[in-house]
């Protein structure tokens, strides 16, 4: 199970954190990403984790303003968004795949996105405005 927190009301320019509990699975030997769908578009994959050479991978779209991490100990992960935009809006989804997904989902939308990874939370909203 997977379960996102910390999505909310927050005014263009702010940073925001959102958290990803994960149980009932090995946390340290998957891959976690973070996707979004924002209005009127496809699901997408923002960032990922990888379990296995620990890098961080970015879509081309968030590069600079996005930052994953994750502590095993407490089997959760954070994604931090910096200098938000209304653009940033939408409803954010945790996902954990197997440890070499973050290539793909990082790289995919819509049902290819979906497919990347194995087990997903329910989602956080997020919206950005003055």
């Amino acid at each position: 199970q997977l379960v996102e927190s910390g999505g909310g009301l927050v005014q263009p320019g702010r940073s925001l954190r959102l958290s990803c509990a994960a149980s009932g699975f090995t946390f340290a030997h998957y891959a976690i990403g973070w996707f979004r769908q924002v209005p009127g578009a496809d699901i997408e994959g923002v960032s990922c984790l990888s379990s296995s050479d620990g890098d961080p991978y970015h879509a081309d779209s968030v590069k600079g303003r996005f930052t994953i991490s994750r502590d095993n100990a407490k089997s959760t992960a954070y994604l931090e968004i910096h200098n938000l935009d209304p653009g940033d809006t939408g409803v954010y989804y945790c996902a954990a795949g197997d440890p070499w997904a973050c290539f793909t989902a990082v790289r995919s939308t819509g049902p290819r996105a979906r497919q990347s990874m194995r087990f997903w939370g329910k989602g956080t909203p997020v919206t950005v405005s003055a």
